[in-house]
């Protein structure tokens, strides 16, 4: 990107006035055209009603499905609009039939919420979890996943970029071999989508999930879902509505023919629209623009981080993202997240919660996280590094 693309993302980003943000791998600030887009949507709810407002803004809320569809290189007929990447990933994985000596293939970095929902599955039904040890850099062992799929295996499923690191996985990879050997594919692309080009095609996942909130710099309460054509009719979801199904008569229901069967029928309807609104917006700067921009800001702040004393970067991966964590030998990670706060600041703590498999493997209780975006500037950066400096030096 250049200078006059960043200074006009800075310009159009009112919280850069205010805060400097870097915690986007959390929820980035929304960019002022999508704010006043979602404002002007909820003012026309409040002045004329909110199915008033959702009939005559129907265009508007179709735009949506289409510009997820253009993002991530799909067709309209398989998006989602879901409330948020976690249900959305529900969604799908409680879709999927599993049994006794079934196995999912998951990898060490993975979100603990997901690991939560697999060990679940796996005590309803009998089906075993195993995990993907990692390679020498961290990443997961491709080799050793060829070595572990077999007839049993009915899922593997990932996180494209895991919550507590800059590491970033071969899902591409991962996605040739789940195609080599006709096993679905799942993939959490809650912290990929909007700070990198994504092409399902490329990837070779049967389903991806996202959320608004976080790199496409959409409202929170928004994610998607996508569902490869030739699964859709193939899976049932395990909660449906009379928006994702039709009741014929008393013994027969009937379910829509497109990825929103597993939709609800109530949603935040501003906040999809103004999702759509967003991708837009990302997709004016393009994501190749946006995506070298982050990545070169994120190493160069690792190179800062690492020029202070006692204090460890802990990002793995050949290829690293824009989300840059550390620990310090002396003061605790919640102590810096607190002390920046005061000096306006934003980051967050990543602890066990979101990364425990990797962390527990790591010897890692909790690092600093911080995420940065296209609007963040060398400035904020340079004033970050010397921030950081002043609290553990």
């Amino acid at each position: 990107m250049n200078k006059k693309e960043i200074q006009r993302a800075r310009n159009e980003t009112r919280g850069c006035e205010y805060v400097t943000h870097f915690n986007n791998a959390g929820s980035s600030l929304m960019a002022a055209p999508v704010a006043d887009y979602l404002y002007e949507f909820l003012k026309e709810e409040e002045m004329r009603g909110g199915y008033e407002t959702a009939a005559s803004r129907s265009m508007e809320l179709e735009n949506f499905y289409v510009r997820v569809a253009e993002l991530i290189n799909a067709k309209p007929k398989e998006i989602a609009f879901v409330e948020n990447a976690t249900r959305a990933w529900d969604m799908i994985f409680y879709s999927i039939p599993l049994k006794a000596g079934d196995q999912i293939i998951t990898v060490r970095s993975e979100y603990g919420s997901n690991v939560i929902a697999y060990l679940h599955r796996a005590k309803q039904t009998g089906a075993e979890l195993v995990i993907l040890e990692n390679n020498d850099d961290g990443e997961p062992d491709t080799n050793q996943l060829r070595k572990l799929v077999n007839k049993k295996t009915k899922l593997i499923s990932m996180s494209h970029i895991p919550t507590g690191g800059g590491l970033v996985n071969p899902a591409n990879e991962i996605g040739a071999i789940a195609n080599e050997y006709g096993v679905p594919y799942l993939l959490d692309a809650c912290q990929s989508v909007g700070q990198m080009s994504i092409d399902v095609e490329d990837i070779g996942c049967d389903f991806l999930s996202a959320t608004g909130r976080k790199f496409l710099r959409g409202p929170r309460g928004t994610g998607f879902l996508y569902v490869k054509e030739d699964w859709i009719e193939r899976l049932e979801p395990p909660l449906i509505d009379q928006f994702a199904a039709s009741l014929l008569d008393e013994k027969t229901y009937l379910l829509r023919r497109d990825a929103r069967k597993f939709e609800n029928w109530e949603r935040y309807f501003a906040g999809q629209a103004a999702f759509g609104r967003a991708i837009e917006y990302a997709m004016d700067f393009g994501l190749p623009k946006i995506q070298q921009r982050i990545f070169k800001m994120a190493d160069k702040l690792r190179e800062g981080l690492q020029e202070i004393p006692r204090l460890e970067v802990t990002d793995q991966g050949r290829l690293k993202c824009g989300i840059v964590t550390f620990r310090h030998e002396a003061m605790d990670a919640a102590t810096i997240k607190s002390e920046l706060a005061r000096r306006k600041v934003n980051v967050s703590v990543s602890s066990g919660s979101g990364s425990r498999l990797s962390f527990m493997e790591r010897g890692i209780e909790a690092v600093v996280r911080a995420s940065i975006h296209y609007y963040n500037s060398e400035e904020e950066l340079e004033h970050f590094l010397s921030k950081i400096r002043q609290l553990v030096e």
